[in-house]
């Protein structure tokens, strides 16, 4: 027999599972002294405690580059492109990485390649 009190302990006690961020596409545009980041972004915010927070630009070395905080979820608007622009990205690199963050995940584990127009 299970006591009600035991149940719910043990169900509060489970983790809580969440999707990541995810990249679903990303473009790259230079213009002038510096480029322009476009990404798209594909997360089932749920609200103010979980939804997609941020992306950030980094150097194939993993030098942040440039980061885009958004600041609020987007529930009703899904996948979403954000752009971020003055990235100054140095000459010869051939592609940048594109790391996207939740309020809940943190970092995602691995950053997407963006390919860059050369």
């Amino acid at each position: 027999m299970i006591r009600p009190g035991i149940l719910v302990a043990a169900l509060a006690a489970s983790p809580a599972f969440a999707d990541a961020p995810d990249v679903v596409a990303a473009e790259a545009v230079h213009q002038g002294a510096g480029w322009t980041i476009s990404v798209t972004l594909a997360h089932p915010d749920t609200g103010w405690d979980h939804y997609a927070s941020g992306w950030e630009v980094l150097s194939p070395d993993g030098t942040r580059l440039g980061y885009r905080e958004l600041t609020h979820p987007h529930i009703e608007e899904q996948p979403f492109t954000r752009s971020l622009s003055g990235v100054a990205i140095p000459d010869g690199l051939a592609y940048v990485l594109i790391r996207p963050r939740c309020t809940l995940d943190g970092w995602v584990g691995s950053a997407t390649r963006l390919d860059l127009p050369g």
